[in-house]
């Protein structure tokens, strides 16, 4: 099991990047470098969860249905691979958002992945490598993208 961590801090409120990881509108493949439009879709969503598949092209294609719940009270924001070609059960993300002394957001973020078949052994082994240092720049580039 690959499991990796990041922090990094951003100028937006926690509100904005709340807004930015539980936005399920047209312009999430726009806003997340990791998602595109041919594998994105929303099931069901309500009040603080969301039911959607997501992934993209890469390798061959690389897709997961998760269940979002999040807590904007708490900061927090919880994601569960319900489903997917590369990862398997227990596969998840979780972000925890602190609000800093200037106005922004600290965001912690726990990913662990369980690679299911060859393709998601080598790229949880990719993860383990080089994890939170793509990642980390993914979400850098997707909160600057969201435009919040």
């Amino acid at each position: 099991m690959a499991q990796v961590h990041f922090r990094l801090e951003t100028q937006l409120s926690p509100g904005s990047v709340m807004g930015a990881l539980t936005d399920f509108g047209p312009r999430r493949s726009q806003i997340w470098p990791n998602i595109d439009d041919q594998h994105f879709k929303v099931h069901s969503e309500g009040p603080g969860w969301a039911e959607v598949t997501e992934g993209s092209s890469v390798a061959g294609g690389v897709w997961e249905r998760e269940k979002y719940t999040w807590n904007a009270a708490t900061g927090s924001v919880a994601v569960e691979t319900i489903d997917s070609n590369t990862w398997g059960p227990g596969s998840r993300w979780d972000y925890k958002l602190t609000p800093t002394a200037k106005g922004g957001t600290q965001v912690d973020v726990t990913v662990a992945r369980h690679g299911k078949g060859w393709k998601g052994r080598l790229i949880e082994l990719g993860l383990m490598v080089v994890g939170a240092g793509m990642l980390r720049a993914q979400m850098e580039e997707a909160l600057a993208r969201s435009g919040a």
